[in-house]
């Protein structure tokens, strides 16, 4: 039964979206930050859990990256439709999000099945991402005044890792469908 309990964290993780998001849109930035970093540490206990015990599975090699994306992508639209956050960032990171899955679609579909499991380029955009979430957030809530130049530096990071991982996921992915394509052609003649 124990064996259930990181999917069953990273199913809560993803219950939690919508209350954030209701929080960032009624200006309650001290109440999302609470639950932008209980996500956070769910995260990494779920992982930590599966890991340590061996209680990885399927599902939950799903679940966790689609909890991550919910969470990271809702928190930034929100944050940015509230004025809070640039825009251009939001789009960036939600662009990311919209070309590895339409990357993995068009994969699954013309090449055939693929291990998802997250690069370590990409598990680092998340903690960035992750990071900056919560320092906007206790910026917000007013809790701690961050350095503008704090602020911006965790901008930039957030911009670079967001787009390296997005061009990563495309190199690799795409030299390795070109190779499975090329395989299979040369299989044929």
């Amino acid at each position: 039964m124990l064996r259930h309990l990181p999917n069953l964290i990273t199913a809560l993780r993803i219950l939690l979206v919508l209350p954030l998001c209701w929080l960032i849109d009624s200006g309650r930035y001290d109440g999302a930050l609470v639950l932008a970093a209980i996500a956070a540490f769910s995260d990494a206990l779920d992982g930590f859990l599966a890991k340590r015990f061996g209680w990885q599975s399927w599902i939950g090699g799903m679940l966790d990256p689609i909890a991550d994306k919910l969470l990271l992508t809702a928190t930034f639209v929100w944050l940015a439709l509230a004025g809070d956050l640039p825009g251009w960032l939001a789009a960036l990171v939600v662009g990311r999000d919209l070309a590895i899955v339409a990357g993995a679609i068009a994969y699954h579909n013309l090449v055939g099945p693929f291990d998802a499991a997250p690069s370590r380029l990409s598990k680092a955009t998340t903690v960035v991402q992750l990071v900056f979430v919560l320092s906007e957030l206790l910026r917000l809530s007013h809790w701690l005044m961050l350095p503008t130049s704090l602020r911006i530096a965790l901008v930039t990071a957030t911009a670079a890792t967001t787009v390296a991982s997005g061009l990563h996921y495309i190199v690799v992915w795409g030299a390795r469908a070109r190779a499975a394509l090329q395989a299979r052609r040369e299989k044929k003649a």
